[in-house]
């Protein structure tokens, strides 16, 4: 049975996707920690990043990095969150979120609902300020 991430990538549910490439996606989280919370995603349904292979391990985090680049750019936080979970969905999965304290390292303070436009905002910034940096190539039309 494929996973809701899995679904996502397949378009089968709509996400706000920020980068695509052949081995992962970046997409809008649905109860984002900040502004442009961004999950990274690989393609492959792996269960827990300990059973990812090592390369896309390392290609999962130099994506993340790419976009926590842009979080900061974008938003200036003190730090630029990451985080591997993993609890809510069995499928591998990167937070990349912007962070002003410890708070916002906490699900619990996850936004429960979200403004639709204000995430399409916020999926435009993140593209344009991923292109600005060279990634044209994997950042997908809205």
């Amino acid at each position: 049975m494929s996973t809701v991430f899995t679904k996502i990538i397949n378009g089968e549910i709509p996400g706000r996707f920020v980068w695509s490439d052949d081995r992962c996606v970046g997409f809008l989280s649905i109860n984002p920690l900040g502004p442009g919370h961004t999950l990274v995603v690989p393609r492959a349904e792996i269960d827990e990043w300990v059973d990812a292979d090592p390369d896309l391990t390392a290609h999962l985090m130099q994506v993340s990095r790419t976009v926590g680049l842009a979080v900061r750019e974008i938003w200036s936080p003190p730090r630029v969150g990451l985080l591997v979970a993993g609890f809510e969905v069995p499928h591998l999965h990167v937070h990349v979120f912007p962070a002003w304290d410890m708070r916002a390292f906490d699900f619990a303070n996850a936004a429960a609902e979200v403004d639709a436009a204000e995430q399409d905002g916020y999926a435009r910034s993140l593209r344009s300020a991923l292109v600005a940096a060279g990634h044209a190539a994997h950042v997908p039309d809205a």
